[in-house]
């Protein structure tokens, strides 16, 4: 008990009122609109410990790896079912091992005052380079996935790239992560209203894809002035 309670001792350090208003409006919110609903719970389970995972991942905290490894997991299933089987993949095939990954280098990198990962910005060249990948990337991969047989893959294709450059840079801590994740999480709004519509896809995953289009919002301002501050600090 003593060590679960210093682990989250250390991941709730530096939040503000209006963090942790944030966090549990989000997850309240998808609970019980989920369960009136009647979703199935495995959408409801990859829903929540996916906007948990965002927020802590907003907020620096190296916790968000946990919840993030349980969400890809229930993720998969659910997009499975939907025929995204570029999210697939993406989930079980990138997503589980780079969790790991990202898990063993923000430990290494935590500020010991603020119990949070130190933060970078990329240069102009990197963003130069950054989007002619990402343009041919999404190309290339929509080809494969319409041969598959599988639904929207332009669309599906956007956000299994862009999902995945995104992933590296969160794991690197650039700041540019989150640009990257609002165009994903526009897109995966997109996908998954297709997908209830058509489908009768959980609401719940439509819902979460919501709350991390606005949590990335949040936490681009939040970066953006922190990595600022960061490089007046250093000049």
């Amino acid at each position: 008990m003593g060590k679960i309670k210093e682990i989250i001792e250390r991941e709730s350090k530096g939040w503000k009122n209006w963090q942790v208003a944030w966090m549990a409006f989000a997850t309240v919110m998808i609970l019980g609109i989920s369960i009136y609903q009647k979703d199935p719970a495995i959408g409801i389970g990859a829903s929540i410990t996916g906007v948990i995972c965002v927020i802590l991942c907003g907020m620096g905290k190296v916790s968000n790896y946990f919840f993030g490894t349980i969400n890809v997991i229930l993720y998969a299933i659910m997009a499975w079912k939907a025929k995204y089987y570029g999210d697939v993949m993406l989930n079980l095939l990138y997503y589980f091992p780079t969790n790991i990954i990202g898990w063993i280098l923000w430990k290494k990198n935590i500020d010991k005052e603020t119990q949070a990962v130190y933060k970078k910005r990329m240069t102009i060249k990197q963003d130069g380079i950054l989007a002619v990948v990402s343009v041919v990337s999404v190309i290339g991969y929509a080809y494969i996935l319409k041969m598959l047989g599988g639904n929207l893959p332009l669309v599906d294709s956007m956000s299994t790239v862009f999902s995945v450059i995104a992933q590296i840079l969160m794991i690197k801590r650039f700041m540019e992560q989150w640009i990257i994740w609002i165009v994903v999480d526009v897109v995966s709004v997109i996908m998954w209203v297709y997908a209830l519509f058509t489908d009768g896809a959980s609401v719940a995953v439509l819902l979460m894809w919501s709350v991390f289009l606005v949590n990335a919002i949040i936490m681009f301002v939040l970066w953006y002035k922190d990595t600022k501050t960061q490089n007046i600090k250093k000049g």
